[in-house]
């Protein structure tokens, strides 16, 4: 019996299609686990700085300003009147005290003097005649006693006479320098007037005045150390001494007044200078120091990122003192991480990351400077 078959190369290509499209769908399936697996295999590193931490000194201060002053200062007003006809200094120069300054014309305060003197001597020689007679009681007691009161007004004036010719030259009430010269040859000077002819400033120590907050008086005391940054000197610090601390407390303002002393025996610092001033409470040394710029405040916690075989952990830290560029680690580093400094606000815990500055890791500054900043 012979079989009928008229659909079998129909059956044949059906085959073939059902078998073409399971291919298929193999290969995309593949496919799609090869763009998976690559997918997982890219990872990302994030570019950052790092920094080592160091060893060092920080401080705890008080920052606030002063203006230099000048520890003695005298304004130098004529005594006697006249015109100038000398002077002696020029501004810049240092003067001893009582040397010469300037002259004014001294000949009519010459001429008061001999008159004084000449009536001195004739009323001793009158009182000496009346003296031989006075005991024998040749004359009244009334005419004795104004001729005592007369030599007694002779001898003032006489006195006056010669402390004007005194006076007539000026001379410097203090050890300093010439900060103001206002005289000038020539000029009438009248006796105690109100402009001043000369300024002495006595700058061998300075002072700077500064007001702290009252809740800061428990913490300062006589001869604590400060350190002043003036900008004439390029940053360059210059040690100040507490001299004097004020009892009383501004009721209108809350502060105390504190008096520093600042040595200058070079002559170098100026008075009325311009000083940023770091009063220095307490040191502490061979402290772990961390770069500021590390610090991430998150999650209500004080956190760096630390690196360590090309990973970023987030670690968080108690720091205390804080001076500068640097903070002191007290709790959750112990000093020989590396830590990131740039690129962290980007980080997640435990991100890869890249460090781009290699060939510069190095502590910012030497620690051990630090208390002197």
């Amino acid at each position: 019996m012979t079989t009928f078959k008229p659909h079998q190369p129909l059956h044949r290509l059906a085959i073939c299609a059902v078998l073409a499209s399971s291919a298929l769908l193999n290969a995309c399936g593949n496919a799609e686990a090869i763009v998976e697996t690559d997918k997982k295999e890219i990872v990302i590193a994030v570019p950052v700085e790092v920094a080592v931490l160091s060893q060092g000194s920080i401080s705890s201060n008080y920052a606030t300003t002063a203006i230099l002053e000048a520890k003695e200062e005298a304004f130098v007003v004529p005594r006697a009147s006249g015109i100038i006809e000398q002077i002696m200094v020029e501004e810049g120069d240092y003067v001893e005290k009582d040397q010469v300054l300037a002259q004014i014309e001294p000949q009519r305060y010459h001429l008061n003097l001999d008159r004084a003197r000449a009536d001195m001597v004739g009323i001793q020689k009158e009182l000496a005649k009346i003296n031989k007679v006075y005991s024998q009681k040749l004359v009244s007691d009334d005419t004795f006693d104004k001729l005592n009161a007369q030599y007694e007004s002779a001898k003032a004036t006489l006195a006056l006479a010669e402390l004007d010719l005194k006076e007539a030259t000026i001379t410097a009430p203090i050890s300093g320098f010439i900060a103001e010269r206002n005289a000038k040859v020539g000029n009438l000077t009248e006796s105690f007037q109100r402009a001043r002819m000369f300024h002495i400033v006595q700058q061998q120590e300075l002072y700077g005045i500064v007001y702290l907050p009252e809740k800061e008086l428990s913490r300062v005391h006589k001869n604590q150390k400060a350190m002043l940054d003036l900008t004439a000197f390029g940053g360059q610090d210059i040690e100040a001494f507490i001299e004097r601390i004020s009892p009383v407390i501004d009721p209108k303002t809350g502060t105390f007044k504190v008096t520093l002393r600042v040595p200058n025996d070079d002559h170098l610092l100026k008075s009325g200078m311009f000083a940023q001033v770091k009063l220095n409470y307490d040191t502490h040394n061979n402290a772990i120091l961390l770069p500021r710029k590390a610090l991430l405040a998150i999650d209500n916690s004080i956190n760096v990122f630390v690196v360590k075989d090309g990973i970023a952990t987030k670690t968080p830290i108690q720091i205390g003192y804080q001076e500068g560029e640097f903070v002191e680690v007290l709790a959750g580093l112990d000093g020989n991480e590396q830590v990131v400094i740039t690129g962290h606000h980007n980080l997640r815990d435990k991100a890869p990351i890249e460090i781009v500055n290699n060939d510069k890791i190095a502590p910012s500054t030497a620690p051990t400077e630090l208390a002197r900043r």
